[in-house]
């Protein structure tokens, strides 16, 4: 808890001084046409929480062959967004730095290679693997910059994860991730008040990609080689946005559009539209993100039976978070009847 609590005073005192050097530098989100924010806002606050996070790790002293791998693959992907945050880089580049940052987590150890099935027996995923642990890394990565569309939002679902990881880590013995998890939720905390609506500064990519690949790694890391039932503890913690960005995915599928346009059909477009509030909206979120990872800890907890009775009502839930959304109808209209979006709740720009 000591590293928690240094890296939370860290990222607090580390965010004004990263968004004057934004301001200066003028790395900042400008509001033209597409945008809703009337004025400039700084972007890079991803670099407070990053830099907290490595003072973090030097300060624990932790001993582990992952180690590295984490460093080395979490400091490309903080450059990658850096990079997007200046340049405003072209989904190819971006995606390259993401596929890197995964190769280097696969070559250090972090791959899928069985599960144990919960009637007896193992799955050896073999050559699969490889391309298994990829996709879940950028595919984590990508999903939390998918939700980074208020102010606020990211960092919060983030954290929420992250103290579900704390626990089920805690749970397990596994005192590494439970320190690297402990040290990223601190920095992201300290974060958190300057983001929260009203913003002051955005994390931008470089913040919303660092805690993609890193709640995808440490996911990866504390549920590799268990079982089938205990795989699905992950994807339950990160119910928010991994449904939404498969959702996502599949209106831009089934309307032909690219993976990386724009739409206003996500959860917190809906939730805006229906007449919720910036911060009630964001707050609604938090709360849906909350039962997720409650039915994780519990999930964990259950017999086999039990676990598959969790995993039905989670269906169903997912069910009325496709409706919520609007995926259903060809036309894509929402079943619920929500007013016109109210660009004035939202200080972001349309983001994927």
């Amino acid at each position: 808890m000591l590293y928690f609590f240094i890296c939370f005073v860290a990222s607090i005192i580390l965010t004004p001084f990263i968004k004057k050097l934004a301001i200066k530098w003028n790395v900042t989100d400008k509001p033209n046409d597409r945008k809703v924010h009337s004025k400039a806002m700084p972007y890079l606050g991803g670099l407070a929480i990053y830099i907290s996070f490595i003072l973090g790790l030097i300060l624990s002293h932790e001993d582990s062959p992952y180690l590295w791998p984490i460093i080395i693959g979490s400091g490309i992907i903080i450059i990658t967004g850096i990079l997007d945050d200046i340049y405003d880089l072209a989904p190819r580049y971006k995606f390259i730095g993401q596929l890197l940052a995964a190769v280097v987590a696969l070559v250090g150890g972090f791959d899928l290679e069985f599960i144990n099935l919960p009637f007896g027996g193992q799955m050896e995923f073999g050559y699969l693997s490889i391309p298994l642990t990829i996709l879940w890394i950028v595919g984590i990565t990508n999903a939390i910059n998918f939700i980074d569309g208020l102010d606020g939002l990211a960092a919060g679902v983030s954290s929420i994860a992250l103290v579900t990881l704390s626990i089920m880590s805690l749970i397990q013995g596994d005192f590494f991730v439970l320190t690297i998890a402990l040290v990223l939720l601190g920095s992201t905390l300290g974060f958190l008040p300057y983001n929260f609506y009203p913003a002051k500064i955005f994390m931008g990519d470089s913040g919303a990609l660092f805690l993609g690949y890193m709640i995808a790694v440490l996911s990866l890391l504390g549920f590799k080689n268990i079982t089938f039932l205990s795989f699905v503890i992950p994807i339950i913690i990160l119910g928010v946005p991994i449904s939404d960005t498969f959702f996502a995915m599949m209106r831009r599928f089934m309307q032909k559009k690219p993976l990386s346009s724009a739409d206003k059909l996500h959860l917190h477009h809906r939730l805006l539209s229906s007449g919720f509030s910036h911060r009630q909206t964001v707050l609604v979120i938090y709360g849906i993100a909350i039962m997720f990872s409650l039915a994780a800890i519990i999930f964990s907890m259950a017999t086999i039976w039990g676990s598959l009775l969790i995993i039905a009502l989670l269906l169903l839930l997912i069910e009325l978070f496709a409706e919520l959304i609007g995926l259903a109808g060809k036309d894509y209209k929402p079943i619920l009847k929500f007013m016109r979006p109210r660009a004035q709740n939202s200080r972001y720009d349309d983001r994927l």
